[in-house]
């Protein structure tokens, strides 16, 4: 019989524990509630390029008396794809405008021609210049934006129909009463 050797369990232990710490951690994490010091302030500047002949959307669009929506998104987000029913549904409510991050145009143009285009107004992030002044913390990630541009929510993460009842729709309330 062999020798026992008990540095031959340490990769296994060390597994476990790094699994367990990887998994709480996550858990533990709640996407929306990410601190925004956007949240009560101006929105950053919109630096987009034209996403082919789609209407492109510019800071006088944020600011032009009217609460909004700014969703950033991309094709190659599956979460992108599971929330954006719920981006159609509240285009029909509100101007949802569309900021395609870090994506390749023509790819982005399928997205919308397989799944419907809720956008009022888009354009092309491709740097992530943009996304980086407005704190982005990676898509699908959506801000309310009251008409004098406030920025009065950021959601980050796959929105829901729970996220929109208690949490987009609530912020869009309050953008309308400033």
């Amino acid at each position: 019989m062999g020798k026992f050797k008990p540095l031959m369990f340490l990769p296994p232990v060390l597994f476990v524990a790094l699994a367990a710490l990887f998994w709480f951690g996550n858990m533990r994490e709640d996407r929306d509630s990410l601190p925004s010091a956007r949240e009560g302030q101006p929105a950053p500047a919109v630096m987009l390029t034209q996403l082919a002949d789609k209407p492109l959307f510019d800071d006088a669009t944020l600011r032009d008396g009217e609460v909004k929506l700014v969703n950033y998104w991309a094709s190659w987000c599956a979460p992108c794809r599971a929330e954006h029913p719920l981006l159609e549904e509240l285009a029909q409510e509100v101007p949802v405008y569309g900021v395609n991050y870090r994506d390749q145009p023509d790819r982005a143009l399928d997205f919308l021609e397989e799944l419907g285009d809720p956008f009022a107004g888009i354009g092309a992030d491709a740097t992530g210049r943009m996304g980086l002044d407005w704190g982005l913390y990676g898509v699908p990630e959506t801000y309310v934006v009251a008409g004098d541009g406030t920025v009065i929510l950021r959601f980050a993460g796959p929105i829901t129909r729970d996220i929109v009842e208690n949490r987009i729709r609530p912020a869009m309330e309050r953008a309308a009463a400033r």
